[in-house]
């Protein structure tokens, strides 16, 4: 198979990737993401049968990297000081806005970041996800209906 030089295919998703992996992991563990999934596809790379789809190849190993942090995440103790009572935060900002979007579960949280971040057509977010294109869609609108709620709150 003739595939572009690896680097090529860094060029040219590379910041899209970044932009996804630090939405989904947060500014402090999202390049981590992205180094795994940029270490993770270039070891695959020589090996990959079918270069028809390397965008949403790329996607599915940094969606996979970014649940991998997470699942770590929640095993990990996280120590914490005194937390103070500050009730239900209201959603305004951006900040807030993707605070929300990390509350949902994984599907619907992947499936939004394929969409809005990555700006994955449906067939390739189900790829990633590994899920049908219906559910995929299904994930997507879950996920928004889930947001709305919170916005208006």
């Amino acid at each position: 198979m003739n595939l572009p030089p690896f680097q090529h295919l860094l060029d040219a998703h590379g910041a899209d990737l970044h932009r996804f992996c630090v939405a989904q992991a947060g500014p402090d563990h999202g390049p981590d993401c992205f180094q795994e999934t940029v270490i993770s596809a270039l070891r695959a790379y020589p090996d990959l049968r079918d270069g028809a789809n390397l965008r949403g190849w790329l996607f599915t190993i940094a969606h996979r990297k970014v649940i991998d942090h997470h699942r770590a995440t929640g095993r990990r103790p996280t120590p914490v000081g005194d937390v103070p009572d500050t009730g239900s935060p209201a959603i305004v900002g951006d900040g807030d806005l993707w605070a929300a979007v990390a509350q949902l579960p994984d599907k619907q949280r992947g499936a939004i970041a394929l969409r809005f971040l990555g700006d994955l057509p449906y067939a390739e977010i189900a790829v990633a996800l590994d899920c049908s294109e219906a559910a995929a869609r299904q994930n997507v609108r879950a996920g928004l209906a889930s947001l709305r709620v919170e916005v208006t709150r």
